[in-house]
């Protein structure tokens, strides 16, 4: 007759490594972790300005190691120098904020005529009376910071990108094979759609910003909703246009194992 205590008849008895909760809690983490989801993040305009950041951030350096705490804009042609062509990049990248430029034709001719205006101004600064016609009117024009006004800048704009950041934390999209979640509010609040037979297009507005940040829209068509929802400066879209093309065409096959032995 056999012993009821014995573990190899006892399940109770049974193998410690079969049993473990640490390893059920690991398994079923686990299976609830879906490794095909994507994350869609639409971000506002502000993102595009980190070259005005960078030059205000180089010009506070340059000034700064410089020595031009205190500037005279009739006798200090650096500063004067530094601010011109911080006004440049500004200006750049205001254009791009302000207006879209579907081709790079249009853009080239932007930065062409940027680039010769602010060639002509710096040619003046450096050499006074090489264009006798043009001196006149550049002349006055001798805007002038120093390295103070520029940190300050540089501060400000990393204060507002760091706002931006925590910001769409509390708003943006997941794809998955079988739905789409719509993550907003600061409560987590989630809105779910069906993502089979889900179309996505992929679209670049701005040459510039694709430039930039890789940024484009991405016009998502699920199949219960009348209207498309539109995702706009996606940034690396490419990337996540083959990623969508690659969770959406595959089919997701989950194996689950019984809850209890006979």
């Amino acid at each position: 007759m056999s012993d009821p205590s014995s573990p190899a008849e006892n399940p109770a008895q049974a193998s410690p490594e079969a049993t473990q909760p640490g390893e059920t809690s690991e398994r079923t983490k686990s299976a609830g972790k879906d490794s095909n989801s994507i994350l869609l993040v639409p971000y506002p305009k502000f993102v595009f300005m980190y070259p005005t950041l960078l030059a205000s951030a180089i010009a506070a350096l340059v000034l700064y190691f410089g020595g031009y705490h205190t500037i005279d804009p009739a006798t200090d042609s650096v500063p004067v120098a530094v601010t011109a062509i911080f006004l440049g990049v500004t200006m750049a990248n205001m254009l791009v904020i302000i207006f879209d430029f579907p081709r790079a034709t249009s853009l080239t001719m932007v930065f062409v005529v940027t680039t010769a205006v602010m060639a002509l101004w710096l040619l003046t600064v450096f050499q006074p009376g090489i264009l006798p016609s043009m001196e006149s009117i550049f002349a006055a024009i001798r805007p002038a910071a120093n390295a103070t006004f520029f940190g300050c800048i540089a501060v400000v704009m990393t204060l507002l990108y760091a706002f931006v950041f925590l910001c769409v934390r509390f708003d943006y999209w997941e794809v998955r094979n079988n739905e789409l979640l719509h993550h907003h509010g600061v409560l987590s609040d989630l809105k779910r759609y069906p993502a089979p037979n889900l179309r996505v297009d992929k679209e670049i507005n701005d040459v510039f910003e694709y430039m930039l940040l890789g940024a484009g829209r991405l016009i998502l068509h699920p199949s219960s909703e009348k209207r498309a929802i539109v995702l706009d400066n996606v940034l690396f879209v490419g990337q996540k246009e083959r990623e969508l093309t690659r969770v959406l065409g595959s089919i997701k096959v989950q194996i689950g194992s019984s809850s209890g032995r006979d």
